[in-house]
């Protein structure tokens, strides 16, 4: 945690505090998970989709739970139980790329969770994390893919919490070039 900016560090221990006291019960704007497929519909179809979970596409997605949150963050994944937290204003007033993007960059954190990784890692800075830097990755290519070129891709990676410095490394290290 040495090398995080006080922001990282601000994020990292809230997400600790999360996972230790259960807030995840607290900040959640509906009180039970409810399946993906009731909100995000033609996910199994996306190309990127299948190649993250191949042949048990179909059984992830029926399986995976949304749990919507009205405050924190934009989405996430619970460490407790692998559910997708997405923030309700978020969904509605978000960049719909942003939110697609978001929902492939999560679901990369879904496959982890199942395979067992530690989605919060506190050795590394939170754009260092190799879970991060991994869904960072996957979501950046199928950007690409979208046709997104570079600067719209750093909008996307940007974020509140991140410092300019930390920001550039992620930037750096997905190949992804920002200019001011």
């Amino acid at each position: 945690m040495a090398n995080m900016d006080w922001r990282e560090r601000f994020l990292f221990r809230m997400l600790r505090l999360a996972r230790v006291v259960r807030i995840d019960r607290i900040i959640l704007f509906r009180g039970s998970a409810r399946p993906f497929s009731d909100y995000f519909r033609g996910f199994e179809k996306v190309e990127a989709v299948r190649k993250l979970f191949g042949e048990r596409t179909e059984e992830v997605l029926r399986n995976l739970e949304v749990q919507f949150m009205w405050a924190g963050g934009y989405m996430g994944v619970n460490a407790q139980n692998g559910h997708l937290m997405v923030n309700s204003k978020y969904m509605d007033k978000g960049e719909k790329i942003d939110v697609y993007l978001d929902i492939i960059h999560e679901l990369v954190h879904v496959k982890q969770f199942m395979e067992g990784k530690e989605l919060f890692d506190g050795r590394y800075s939170y754009t260092e994390r190799p879970t991060e830097v991994e869904a960072y990755n996957y979501a950046v290519q199928e950007a690409r893919r979208l046709g997104l070129k570079d600067d719209r891709i750093c909008q996307y990676l940007r974020t509140e919490w991140m410092s300019d410095a930390a920001f550039k490394r992620l930037a750096n290290t997905l190949g992804v070039r920002c200019g001011h």
